[in-house]
Formats: C-alpha cells, structure tokens, sequence
C-alpha cells in the first residue's frame, strides 16, 4: 500500500495524534509502576502495555508518508524521536533520512547499528548516498560502496566531489538519452522497455556517442510528431544547461527564471554528467531561505529541543555583540547629560529617532540582501541603487519628519524642538538607508553571508549616530 500524502493541516492532525499516544503511553507506565511497586507482576504488565502502544504508535506511523513523518520526528524532542524512529518501518528509513533536516538526521544516525545503517542505505541511488554521506560514519560509505555497481561508484564518488552549495552535489544520474540519428518511433519502443521514467521527466537527452550534449527533445514533441520523424529534426539547441560547480542559488534562480522542470548538468568538455531537477531547486530555495532568516538575526540552524547548553553557545556571540553595540550607543547619550537635564522631553524623543533610522535601514536591506540572493546587484547598477534608495528615502522621510515634528511641537509646544526633531530623524534615516545598501553589498563582496550580523551593525550606527545628531542639534540650537 502507498502511503498517503497529507497537507499542512492532516500532518499537524497526524503530530498530534503521535502526541497524544505518546503522553497516554507515558502516563500508563507511570501509573503502573506506582500502583505496582514492589509486584513481581509489575514487569509483566508494565511489559505488554508497553507493547500496545507501540502497536498503536507503529500502526498510525506506518501508514503515512516518508515525507510526513520526517515532520513528525523534527516536531519531537530526541528522546521522543527516537522510540518514533524506532517504530518505523526499516523500508522507508533512507526516504526519511533524507528528508529531515540535518540536526535532525544526525541525531537519528547516531542512534542506528551499523546493520541498521546498512540496510537504510542500500537501495538509495549515487545522488541520494552522496547526499547522507557526511553524516554518515567513512566505515558505513565505505561498505555502502562495495555494494555499488562502477558506474554507480563513480557517480557516487564525483557527486561527493563537489562542494555542498553546487549543482554538482545535487544533481541526478537517472535520466533518459538518446542519439539523433533515430527516429521518434526508436525512442519510443525504448521507452516502453524501461519500467519507469526518472522522477520529474519533462525532456530526453540528445547525445552524440561521446555522450557529448547535442540537444534536448520534449515529451511533448515527442508525441505530437509524426514517429518516423528523426529526433534531430524536432529536438531543441537552445536548450539552458548547467556546470557542476555553479552555485545552487545561481541554478535556482534559472528554474524560476525559465519555468524550468529539469535542466541538464555538462562538464567542460559538454559531456553530459547528471541533471537538475525541479524537487532539488524547491529544496534549495526552502534551504536558503531559512538560512536567510536566521541569518538576519545572527542565527545558525539548529534542534528546537536541543539541550539549553547547545542554544547558549548558537545564541549568546551576536547577543553580546548587540551588547556592546548598545553600550557604546548609551555612551554616546550619556555625553550629552546636561542637554537632556535641562530638557527632559529630549530623553522621550530620541529614541523615535534611532527606531525610525533603524526602520529605515532594515526595509533597504531587506530588499537587498534579497536582490543579492537572486544575482540583480552589479558594479554597474550599484551607483544607481544608492541613488534611487537616497531619493526614496527622503520623499519617505520628509512625510515621516512632518508627522514627527508634529508630534514633537504637540507634547512639548516648542517649534525649535520639533525643527531639532525632524532635522536629525531625516538624516537619520538617511543615514539607515544608505547602510541598508552598504553593508550587504560589501560583506558580500569580501566572501560573507550579508544577512549574518548585518541588523546588528546597522543598529548600532543608527542608534549611536541617531543620538549623537539628535542631542547634539539640540545642544546647538536648544541651550
């Protein structure tokens, strides 16, 4: 039996009922070790109820999908996934693997025999075993190897050649190839010999008999044409194909560019090696944007159920660089005591003004470290994006500074501060949005992640510039 695909809300549906017979499980052993203490019985008991509810809990797993209860073990704390993990059918232990995320995969890993790991790993293909092969122990690949037929060896051993954020890493050796010289009809009786097509087989391969990539042929053309065609009359040349060592971000942005379902991967020589496949670029886009949204805040991936020691050690470097980011803005207020003495009302405002420039900053940055993901920044438009974020930025300001000054005239009923107030916001924000722009674009240009650390840098020159030219507009023209 096919297990049944569920949507968002059957699979939050399924987690918890895997919950629920988890704490009912808990709670009964707890109650018949108390009511039982001290019973020879006990044991006995304790024993077959143990066993009804592992029953229960594997009959309910077992018929979900791979996918489905890779959710339901990332959903779970580690002791609670692994007697999950236990009671899952040994047939679908790779499909999970490699579907959970790594913290994830890496806990389970560390919980199997090598018995267990060999029997998860031997019916996956090269891609997929180069895919666990990190996080697998070198004496597991290596049996796993031995298993393999050369072709799949080498397929294995090249895929685990290249870096992790390639096309090279990700890309699949099932696909269909044909020459040019045969006709439709030839293809045609060959596909009907195989008992399936690849995954995700939007196109065939046209390859010379050096597997060199002359073309690609639709499934599509492949129908509609008359059979005694030949393919290289139908087939396509200005076909997109990929190098192993582009990036996977770069690949991804290609499939969404061209609708692309499946893009051929050529070495130098144009030989073709592997192919893309759309389920490979959803999965680097969900990847990438995750990290993108812990990068943003000085974040690395990691178990929500991990012991507190381990969050510690991910969360606490950027804590105490905002820290000290944030003293050093105090210490720029503190200089400026005796203004803020002799008007209080300056305490209240100045923090609307390094909030607003933070803003400011945060929106621009967005945009780009977004349009870096997706490659539309160069050298060429870069002067031109700062001059459109400047522009933007003042026509946004000036309708912010006239709600602030407002504000300002409204609960102090001075005009100079309410003049002090949207002079130093507007620059302020400037100052945010021409940051929003820099400090992506120059990490990035130096080889670092621009979302890592960039919100706590920008923070700490709007707050302690937002200070220092508020208070001190204030001290120059209000005292």
């Amino acid at each position: 039996m096919v297990p049944r695909r569920l949507d968002t809300e059957d699979a939050q549906l399924a987690l918890e009922r895997i919950q629920e017979l988890l704490k009912k499980h808990a709670l009964v052993e707890n109650l018949v070790r108390r009511q039982e203490e001290g019973d020879e019985q006990a044991d006995i008991i304790e024993g077959l109820l143990r066993r009804q509810h592992e029953a229960e809990l594997e009959h309910t797993l077992n018929q979900l999908h791979p996918a489905d209860i890779a959710f339901i073990l990332e959903s779970l704390p580690s002791e609670q996934r692994r007697l999950i993990w236990s009671l899952v059918n040994a047939k679908y232990d790779g499909d999970i693997l490699l579907e959970v995320d790594d913290w994830v995969r890496e806990d389970l890993i560390s919980s199997m025999n090598r018995e267990d790991l060999l029997a998860a790993t031997e019916d996956l293909d090269a891609d997929e075993l180069a895919d666990l092969a990190p996080d697998l122990p070198a004496d597991i690949v290596a049996e796993v190897q031995k298993g393999l037929t050369n072709e799949e060896r080498a397929q294995l051993l090249e895929a685990m050649g290249y870096p992790e954020d390639t096309v090279g890493a990700i890309m699949d050796f099932e696909m269909v190839r044909v020459r040019e010289d045969v006709s439709l009809e030839v293809v045609l009786r060959y596909l009907r010999r195989l008992e399936e097509l690849p995954d995700h087989t939007d196109q065939i391969f046209v390859v010379d008999r050096q597997d060199r990539l002359q073309g690609v042929l639709s499934i599509s053309q492949l129908l509609v044409n008359d059979p005694d065609t030949n393919v290289k009359d139908v087939m396509k040349t200005d076909y997109l194909s990929l190098k192993p060592s582009d990036d996977d971000t770069d690949a991804a942005s290609a499939f969404e560019r061209y609708d692309l379902v499946s893009a051929p991967v050529v070495n130098r020589q144009n030989r073709l090696i592997g192919r893309v496949t759309i389920a490979d670029m959803v999965d680097v886009i969900r990847e990438d944007s995750q990290e993108q949204d812990l990068s943003r805040a000085g974040l690395h991936e990691e178990d929500i159920f991990a012991p507190v020691v381990k969050a510690i050690k991910n969360r606490s470097p950027w804590l105490l660089i905002n820290l000290c980011t944030a003293s050093t803005a105090a210490v720029i207020a503190s200089q400026f005591e005796g203004t803020v003495s002799h008007i209080v009302i300056l305490a209240f405002l100045m923090s609307i003004v390094a909030g607003i420039g933070g803003n400011s900053g945060n929106q621009t940055m967005t945009m780009v470290i977004r349009a870096l993901a997706v490659g539309r920044i160069t050298s060429k438009n870069f002067t031109s994006l700062l001059k459109r974020e400047f522009i933007v930025t003042i026509l946004v300001g000036f309708i912010g500074t006239i709600v602030a000054a407002g504000f300002s005239w409204a609960i102090s009923g001075s005009f100079k501060i309410a003049l002090v107030m949207a002079t130093a916001m507007l620059c302020n924000m400037l100052i945010g949005a021409m940051l929003g722009v820099l400090i992506p674009i120059f990490r990035d240009k130096f080889g670092k992640d621009p979302a890592i650390g960039s919100s706590v840098l920008l923070t700490f020159v709007t707050d302690s510039l937002g200070f220092f030219i508020f208070l001190g507009l204030a001290s120059i023209f209000l005292l």
